[in-house]
């Protein structure tokens, strides 16, 4: 006997997932899909030009879909009746909304996903958002209550919850219908961590590298980051999925692989599957650099793997996603000393005061580009960043975010990107 879950792509088959009585687990293309001259893979790491993948590429795309928190992982064990390490009976439960187009739907529910989108929606109160808010705070394992019929999964640890944004009512998507925002609580222990990740997302952006739309939101009493799904856009007047997926689901690693340090993808890694899958390699190798030098100049101590994404297109033609989870360990006590480090290594050193010339230079050899132009984009960046997040700041103030974090934000990231800019011309 074999379970099977299909994969649909904005009301198309993609194909099966086929799990055996072993366990093991293989990605059936639909012979249609693989037809169409929009077909596009469902991974990079498994091509439509093969018919079939195995346990090997179809098991740690499915686990990169699921939360790398395991207090999640096994509270949703215990609602569904399932295995925390069993990604399949997990995602039987929570496919039907994941990062990217493609939604893993059980064989009875194929009819009801098909539905035209913004017909299944369960719309929410502002104090039942609070609500939702508030319980995730105080339980990082409670992405969705106890009860309701949500049926999405997102990756990463931090608590998160996913809605629907739709002329200012937010609601619970089911079926066709995507979710188009996720939102979280600050985080215990990080103070101000919402108004944070909004300002340095902004600041990417105001440095030219493309980065998810953010805000800082008031629900009752309850604070969140609001941040726009950047796999989600708006086409002929409805919502429209788009295919993406993480680095390490691309290089086939499991989501607690994610970091370089446990056996997770490096820069040379990343930099090669830009090369390899990107229309555009040059230029989004160029942003990815941009990106490493953005979080050294601001200490983004977690840019690991599974915080930079492809978006897939037809023929499986892919260019790098903005960047999300961006954030300072800056402004935090026991993150400033020199000895912090990055997710991933540069020239071989991850320890952020330590990274020097000699660095940057074994980084250029790994990621293929000319010395001189990678200092030279990292000077730009340690140069630049004093002055664009004072204009973030200010602009922010503007609107109302009014947190003391974003005044020691600014101290910490000028003082820190001085340093950095000094270790490049010595």
């Amino acid at each position: 006997m074999t379970d099977r879950l299909v994969a649909l792509a904005n009301g198309r088959v993609v194909g099966e997932v086929q799990r055996d009585r072993r366990g093991q687990l293989a990605f059936v293309y639909d012979a249609g899909w693989r037809a169409s001259e929009h077909a596009y893979p469902l991974s990079l790491s498994m091509p439509v030009g093969a018919p079939q993948h195995g346990h090997d590429k179809t098991e740690p795309w499915l686990r990169g879909l699921l939360p790398d928190n395991e207090n999640v992982l096994a509270r949703w064990a215990r609602t569904f009746q399932a295995s925390a390490g069993n990604a399949f009976s997990l995602l039987r439960a929570t496919g039907e909304d994941c990062a990217g187009a493609v939604q893993l739907v059980r064989p009875e529910r194929v009819d009801s996903a098909l539905v035209p989108a913004g017909r299944q929606v369960v719309w929410l109160t502002a104090a039942e958002v609070e609500v939702r808010v508030r319980t995730l705070r105080a339980d990082d394992s409670a992405w969705r209550l106890d009860g309701e019929e949500a049926q999405f999964t997102l990756a990463g640890a931090q608590a998160k919850t996913a809605l629907l944004l739709e002329d200012a009512r937010w609601g619970i998507p089911q079926g066709a219908t995507p979710t188009t925002h996720i939102l979280k609580p600050p985080i215990r222990g990080f103070p101000g961590h919402c108004e944070n990740e909004h300002l340095c997302l902004a600041l990417a952006r105001a440095l030219d590298i493309p980065a998810a739309r953010s805000l800082v939101s008031r629900f009752g009493q309850e604070t969140a980051i609001v941040v726009e799904r950047c796999d989600r856009m708006r086409a002929a007047g409805r919502l429209v999925r788009l295919h993406q997926e993480d680095l390490c689901q691309a290089l086939t690693r499991g989501p607690f692989n994610k970091y370089e340090s446990h056996g997770g993808p490096g820069c040379r890694d990343i930099a090669g599957a830009i090369r390899y899958h990107c229309s555009r390699p040059g230029e989004d190798l160029r942003t990815f650099v941009k990106a490493i030098a953005l979080n050294w100049v601001i200490g983004g101590t977690d840019a690991h793997a599974r915080n930079f994404s492809l978006l897939i297109g037809v023929g499986g033609r892919a260019r790098l996603a903005p960047l999300y989870d961006l954030a300072s360990a800056l402004p935090y006590p026991g993150h400033h000393a020199p000895r912090r480090k990055l997710a991933m290594k540069v020239g071989g050193e991850s320890r952020l005061g330590y990274i020097q010339v000699r660095h940057w230079e074994r980084f250029a050899a790994e990621v293929d580009l000319p010395p001189e132009e990678v200092l030279e984009i990292c000077e730009s960046v340690a140069a630049e960043t004093p002055d664009r997040f004072a204009d973030v700041v200010a602009t922010a103030r503007s609107e109302g975010l009014d947190h003391p974090i974003a005044e020691r934000l600014k101290r910490e990231i000028a003082s820190h990107a001085g340093a950095c800019l000094g270790s490049l011309r010595r």
